[in-house]
Formats: structure tokens, sequence, C-alpha cells
């Protein structure tokens, strides 16, 4: 019978031990849950408190005018529809020379490429290509773009350099998209006699269209702000005309010369306006930072969006 309670007698004790420690563990999770929310809340609190100090300070430019007037000497009567333009064309070239080729890259790499060191190597140097300060991409485009090339600095060199900055951003994405779908959605789709290009174009890409589209997204959000690789490769600071537009009334109906006009965009016209002492230039700076960052949040919530709506919307 001593024999008996002696065993029981252990298993209470290592239940309790047992206990004890998923008591510890929900403790520590709460602790870390309450770190992470607070240190969220200061940075939420952070970006909330610089936005309403931009908008405070910029609220008297915020009028039509201040969107349809170009840049002046007079801090009352400039306006940022160079920059605003600039900045459209310039994100054009961007989006065309580096989504199609981003996404394409990525399809490869994780559905058709080999598995094997040349792979990993590419996969190594475009997860480290993400992390590259912009200005590197700058001093990279100054060489290649401008003088190698000859392109000059104009809107289609902006828009090459910002598409070589998020290009490995639109490549890691794409490829952690594909990543989330299950293998069993390929098992089946092979298993009713589908081709390889029919599993990826019909049923990996179109499940995981969501996912992809938000990393391009961010990624253009990423280089809606970006400053340093276009001052690198010299964007004007100060333009008081439009580029040629890129429709014409006459055939072809298209016109390139815009790829190679000057060109300033947002974040250069408020580095502008900062650097001048006239405090009435820095109401304009802070009225163009506002509107940046509004842009940059439409862009990203826009993202959450159409992944959120996307994601609803699969049956697996």
């Amino acid at each position: 019978m001593t024999e008996q309670v002696k065993p029981q007698a252990s298993v209470l004790a290592n239940l309790d031990e047992v206990r004890a420690m998923i008591k510890r563990h929900k403790l520590n999770d709460s602790i870390f849950a309450i770190i992470g929310l607070v240190a969220l809340m200061i940075g939420l609190l952070t970006l909330l408190t610089l936005f309403v100090d931009l908008v405070m300070d910029g609220y008297p430019r915020f009028n039509l005018d201040f969107m349809s007037e170009f840049p002046s000497r007079r801090a009352g009567s400039a306006g940022l529809l160079s920059a605003w333009v600039g900045s459209l064309l310039v994100l054009s070239v961007t989006f065309i020379s580096a989504v199609p080729m981003g996404v394409g890259a990525g399809i490869y790499l994780e559905e058709y490429a080999p598995k094997n060191w040349f792979s990993d190597l590419i996969e190594i140097n475009v997860t480290n290509l993400a992390g590259v300060p912009s200005i590197i991409y700058g001093l990279l485009a100054l060489g290649l773009f401008v003088y190698i090339l000859g392109l000059g600095q104009s809107i289609i060199t902006a828009g090459l350099t910002l598409g070589l900055l998020i290009l490995p951003v639109v490549i890691v994405s794409t490829r952690e998209a594909i990543r989330s779908i299950p293998v069993a959605i390929r098992e089946a789709a092979y298993a009713v006699g589908a081709t390889k290009w029919q599993v990826v174009s019909q049923h990996v890409v179109h499940y995981s269209f969501g996912g992809i589209l938000t990393g391009v997204i961010i990624g253009m959000s990423r280089a809606i702000g970006e400053t340093a690789p276009i001052i690198t490769i010299g964007a004007l600071t100060f333009i008081a005309f439009l580029p040629p537009s890129p429709v014409t009334s006459e055939p072809p109906f298209l016109n390139f010369d815009w790829l190679f006009s000057g060109f300033t965009v947002l974040p250069i016209q408020m580095f502008s306006w900062l650097s001048r002492p006239n405090p009435e230039f820095h109401i304009n700076a802070a009225a163009t930072g506002a509107i940046i960052i509004v842009v940059t949040l439409l862009m990203n919530g826009t993202a959450i969006w159409l992944r959120y709506n996307m994601r609803k919307k699969i049956k697996w």
C-alpha cells in the first residue's frame, strides 16, 4: 500500500510543477504582450504628434491654389504643381520598371528555379539588397544611368533608380506571398492533370495575388518619400514648368519626350523650402510633409484593405 502511495505523490508533484510552469509562461506572455503594446503605442503616438504638428503648421496652405500653382520666390503664392506631377511621372516609370520584373523574378525563384547553391546565393543577395541604404542606389544610378548610359538628370533616371530601390522589396514580398499557399493546392491541381504553368498561373498566382499586390503598394509608398537617391542624381529644387505631356492629339498619340525632361518631386520641394530662412516657406514645407504622410498612409491602408478583401474571397 505504501508503494502505491509514493508514485501517486510523485505524479501529483509533477502535475504541480507543470501547472506552475504553465502559469509562469502565461505570465511571461502577458508581460511581453504589454511591453509590445506599449512600444506600439509609443510609435503611434509619436507619429500622430508629428503629423498633427505638421498639419497645424501647414494648415494655412491647404487649398487648391497650393496644388495648382508652380513654385515661386514668394512663399504665399508658391505651389506644388510641378512637384506632384513630377512625383506621379517618376512613380509611373518606377512601377513599369520594377513591378513586372520583381513579380516575375519572385515567381521564378519560388516555383521554377532549381534548389541549389546558386539559387541560395541569389536569395541571400536579394534579401541583403532590400536592406541597403537608399543613398547607395543613388550613387549607383549616378554612375550607371547618368554617366555611362547618358540618360541625364531626367525622369527616366529617377524612375529607374527608385525601381532598383524597390525591386528587392517586390521580389521578397512576392516570394513570401507564394510560400503562404498550401502545398495541397498544387498537389490537387497536379492530380487532375494540370501542367506546371497552369498550376502557377491559375492557382498559385491567383491565390497569392493579394499578398503580391500588398508588397507592390508598400514598395511604391516607400519610393514616394525617398529623397537621398533623387538628390544624388540631380533633381531640380526649383522648377516652374511641367514636362511634355505623355499623350498628344496627333498620331501615334504618345510622346516620350517627358522621360528625358527635368523634374522635381514632393520630398525635394519640401527640402528646398526647409532650406530657406524665410519662416513662410517653412509653412509650405509643413503642408508638403503632411501631404506626403497622408498619401503614404492611404497607400498602405489600401494595401491592407485589398489584402483583407482578397483573402476573404479565397475558398480553399
